[in-house]
């Protein structure tokens, strides 16, 4: 005779299977909206489509919700990640330590968080949204 309940090792077994979306995670991806960048208090967060073994450092134009950040390093174990905070840090007015990669050490789409920025590049005064 069939139960009409599921047994408790099925239970287990569905709940295993649905992952918990991460609120946290989700939020700081989100805080940018339809820019670039964005304000989380003091704290500007900025998404990255960066562009490793570049001829020359710079900072480009937006590219939909990314800023195009280009860097001479090569693309070896986030090495060119760390060269890009490093390149970024007296642009904003900030020490390296004060520039936090929220995701994308790795990989071309990154995010950023600068703590307290002391000055804003050009781009930024053309896109600014207004604080919080």
């Amino acid at each position: 005779m069939a139960s009409k309940h599921p047994s408790k090792a099925s239970a287990k077994a569905q709940a295993k299977s649905k992952p918990e979306p991460k609120a946290e995670s989700k939020a700081q991806r989100n805080t940018t909206g339809d820019t670039f960048f964005g304000w989380d208090g003091d704290v500007l967060v900025l998404n990255v489509l960066g562009k490793p073994s570049a001829s020359k450092d710079a900072i480009g134009k937006p590219k939909g919700t990314q800023l195009k950040i280009s860097v001479t390093a090569a693309p070896r174990d986030g090495k060119a990640t760390d060269y890009m905070v490093r390149f970024l840090a007296p642009l904003f007015g900030v020490a390296v330590a004060d520039i936090e990669v929220v995701f994308g050490q790795e990989n071309v789409n990154k995010q950023l968080r600068i703590h307290a920025p002391k000055k804003l590049p050009a781009v930024f005064t053309d896109a600014a949204p207004l604080a919080d």
